[in-house]
């Protein structure tokens, strides 16, 4: 279900970056925020469940995710802040005037692989900049 609520904001993000309903929705990170209070939600519920969590080690972490709401929260936290990466990007081209068809890659790529995405937008970004020095 969480999953359904991103998928449109990216959409509108690679398709339609400049209409005015997507940035309206990328200026106020109204997806984003949604998202963090389902996060805050199953991270709540995942406490009251297995008590406090551990991030100390990669053990600690491994067994955190046999906790179904510590999943779901991970989950959430991914798709939460990939889609700020996205809109920051979006933001950022506002600056370097990437052309569409390579922004849409970039979004994808943040969207399905999360750091993938966000170093094919640096590469893309520092190339245009050093372009036009």
């Amino acid at each position: 279900m969480v999953g359904m609520i991103a998928m449109p904001m990216w959409v509108l993000m690679i398709f339609l970056p400049k209409w005015k309903v997507t940035r309206f929705l990328i200026d106020y990170k109204v997806i984003p925020l949604f998202l963090s209070v389902i996060y805050a939600i199953y991270i709540f519920q995942a406490i009251l469940i297995g008590g406090w969590m551990d991030f100390g080690s990669l053990t600690s972490v491994m067994a955190l995710f046999t906790e179904e709401n510590a999943v779901l929260a991970g989950w959430v936290h991914y798709l939460a802040f990939d889609l700020i990466v996205g809109m920051w990007m979006l933001d950022q081209n506002k600056k370097v005037g990437i052309h569409q068809l390579l922004m849409a890659p970039c979004l994808f790529g943040t969207f399905m692989f999360g750091p993938v995405g966000f170093l094919l937008f640096i590469i893309l970004k520092t190339l245009k900049q050093k372009k036009h020095e």
